[in-house]
């Protein structure tokens, strides 16, 4: 998926493990049970189901996935150290991109088990949370508004992303943020269209959800198809944005001072440092993300 949204999803996550993952890590069974509940509701058995596969996954993940995830925010930041260029960008999105792919792979027959269990009530509480988030998402993004508005929530959390990782921006830089972000083409508006698509596909396939063994396979390819079905125009724009935005980072990455670097470089090395440190950890409740993103990814 060639779009800089998924660097931005990254280092949303990468920040608050920064803060809280070393407070986080050992009550996710907890943590991403109740996510999950939620979004479908689930009953006592299902709960009880989904934490038992869940655990499973989760002593995998710390063995086998944190080790991997501090060499590889290690090597990240041996690349990022002495400035951002495209092909640094496309290998940290590749790499992103395989680590999720193998996170699916590991949690989707799981996941498929405890969805084939979904009752018809459970998945209208589904929609009603989708409707939830999708008005949450046109709120932040102002996408009601007119176009100055949008640019606005745009440049607002941009800003804000970027002060997640470099500490506060002078009022210049701000300026030269905007500047350079202003002539990137809107594409929030197509985004809320595209995810609306999906969650609607989503649900068409929970419905077959008692046909086994087909639902599975076709879950796990649905995790994984993420530009299957865009419309020609959002396709087009999201490369555009993809590239424009690359650049973006490039020159916002010129902008910052040693310093600001320097924080920024810290916070990622602090993860990696988090990571090494959670995967030498034996305890029973210890983990990630497994069958939760395998469930909830894209939502």
């Amino acid at each position: 998926m060639r779009r800089i949204r998924i660097i931005l999803a990254l280092l949303a996550v990468l920040t608050a493990g920064c803060t809280a993952l070393r407070l986080a890590y050992p009550q996710a069974d907890i943590l991403l049970g109740w996510r999950a509940n939620s979004y479908f509701d689930l009953d006592h058995d299902q709960r009880r189901d989904f934490s038992t596969r869940l655990d499973r996954l989760l002593a995998w993940h710390r063995d086998e996935q944190l080790p991997d995830y501090a060499s590889f925010l290690t090597a990240a930041i041996n690349k990022a150290e002495h400035g951002l260029n495209p092909e640094d960008i496309a290998w940290f999105v590749d790499g992103f991109k395989a680590r999720y792919r193998i996170i699916v792979n590991r949690g989707a027959n799981d996941a498929a088990e405890v969805l084939a269990t979904l009752a018809s009530e459970q998945i209208v509480a589904l929609q009603k949370r989708f409707e939830k988030d999708n008005l949450k998402f046109v709120d932040e993004n102002e996408l009601d508004g007119g176009t100055e508005k949008r640019k606005r929530a745009r440049l607002k959390k941009m800003i804000g992303q970027i002060e997640d990782w470099t500490g506060s921006l002078t009022r210049e830089q701000e300026h030269q943020v905007a500047a350079l972000l202003d002539p990137i083409p809107l594409i929030e508006h197509l985004r809320h269209q595209d995810r609306m698509r999906r969650q609607h596909e989503f649900v068409e396939l929970l419905k077959t959800r008692r046909a086994k063994p087909d639902f599975a396979p076709r879950l796990h390819e649905f995790l994984l198809a993420w530009e299957r079905g865009h419309t020609p125009e959002y396709a087009r724009l999201s490369d555009e944005v993809y590239e424009r935005r690359v650049q973006f980072f490039i020159l916002v990455d010129k902008l910052l001072t040693s310093e600001q670097r320097k924080h920024a470089l810290g916070r990622l090395q602090k993860f990696a440092d988090d990571c090494r440190k959670l995967s030498t950890r034996s305890p029973a409740r210890a983990g990630h993300e497994g069958i939760e993103t395998a469930i909830l990814a894209l939502f």
